[in-house]
């Protein structure tokens, strides 16, 4: 049920943010020279994916998780896009394509061994990765990786179309700010 929802919301979602997808692709042109974010990430059962997301940094900044990239290598335009969290849209691909869910936790990379590590022991790799979730209305970000795996552990225990709704609902009104930057 979860994935049909899915399927149908980023389709629809991708169809109707079309002008607003184009028009972030286009001023990204102009503040990065390459508007898109193309990154490995961990999905389900720890195998690879590639995320999509609208570029925040410059170009040449290393890859790492946010809360450990410097807050001066964040452009303008990136500023915008992660406060209102249009950084996100291009993931509505990864959702239609089934690598991630619009709610489940948020993939990580695979050198974030700490985060890894406390995800297994709780299962949190049995599921798929997700735009939206419990940690990030609560504004739980992977700089804390311990209170961020028990949080998703959490969500997946409790995860049902009700709740399912209710994450998305409040990321869309604005709970949760996002990962940190130093």
């Amino acid at each position: 049920m979860i994935r049909l929802f899915d399927f149908v919301f980023a389709f629809l979602g991708l169809v109707f943010g079309l002008p607003a997808l184009l028009t972030i692709y286009i001023f990204g042109l102009f503040d990065t020279g390459s508007p898109l974010f193309c990154q490995e990430r961990v999905g389900k059962n720890k195998q690879p994916f590639t995320l999509v997301k609208f570029r925040t940094m410059q170009v040449n900044t290393v890859s790492v998780a946010s809360h450990l990239a410097s807050s001066s290598s964040i452009t303008p335009l990136g500023r915008f896009l992660r406060k209102t969290k249009l950084d996100e849209l291009p993931q509505l691909w990864n959702v239609l394509k089934g690598d991630m869910s619009l709610v489940g936790p948020r993939p990580n990379l695979f050198n974030q061994e700490e985060l890894i590590a406390a995800r297994d022991t709780l299962g949190v790799y049995d599921v798929l990765p997700g735009i939206t979730g419990l940690a990030q209305v609560n504004q739980i970000d992977m700089s804390t990786p311990v209170l961020l795996a028990e949080t998703d552990g959490q969500m997946i225990k409790t995860l049902t179309v009700r709740n399912y709704f209710k994450y998305i609902f409040m990321t869309v009104t604005g709970s949760g700010q996002g990962d940190r930057v130093r």
